[in-house]
């Protein structure tokens, strides 16, 4: 099951701008849909420990990490940024060129995306939100699944994404688009060693 549609219209940024804050939407070829409901406890200790660590390594470094909220606009081509049909927040991403980043978030492709998944959102993140990172160029996708607890790690080659690359949440695993950034699995160890029975519902 996707995420709901907002309407059977297509949208633009510039009117993605005037709706009301109170409900969170992404476009994704100018299809606006709602986001999911508060993540669930699990979703946020695997993001929060993730964020850590990457802001951790990050510090005094020009590659910048963000959190969603986080608006990344994915233009198409040169068209301003009224006419963007794709905005999306990332659960995770990671941005080098800093030319990209203005007081709306992010114009353009970041370096490194990371979605974790859960149940309302992972067809959403698997099937368009990759399928757009792709298009704008992402250089490395990685969607983690807390209670598989695996992670499959798509880059960028010259013919988009290819097959996964499925590790297991364990040991070290560098960051090919950030060479700095080095994730410790063995860190989370206590978070996703039986999250349905900690934490109900992901």
């Amino acid at each position: 099951m996707g995420l709901p549609q907002r309407d059977d219209r297509l949208h633009t940024y510039g009117e993605y701008r005037s709706w009301p804050e109170d409900v969170r939407y992404e476009l994704i070829d100018g299809v606006a849909y709602a986001m999911a409901p508060a993540p669930s406890p699990l979703h946020q200790l695997v993001l929060g420990e993730l964020h850590r660590q990457v802001a951790n390594i990050l510090k005094d470094r020009p590659c910048h990490v963000y959190l969603a909220p986080f608006d990344v606009r994915l233009p198409k081509g040169d068209e301003a940024d009224d006419a963007v049909d794709t905005v999306v927040q990332p659960d995770l991403s990671v941005i080098c060129d800093t030319a990209k980043l203005d007081d709306a978030g992010c114009r353009g492709a970041p370096d490194w995306v990371v979605e974790v998944l859960s149940q309302s959102t992972a067809g959403h993140d698997q099937i368009l939100k990759r399928a757009a990172y792709e298009r704008a160029g992402v250089r490395e996708y990685w969607l983690v699944h807390p209670v598989d607890r695996v992670v499959a790690v798509y880059r960028l080659g010259p013919e988009g994404f290819g097959k996964p690359e499925i590790r297991e949440l364990t040991g070290t695993h560098p960051v090919a688009a950030v060479p700095e950034v080095e994730v410790d699995w063995d860190a989370f160890a206590g978070i996703v060693a039986e999250p349905q029975a900690v934490y109900g519902r992901y």
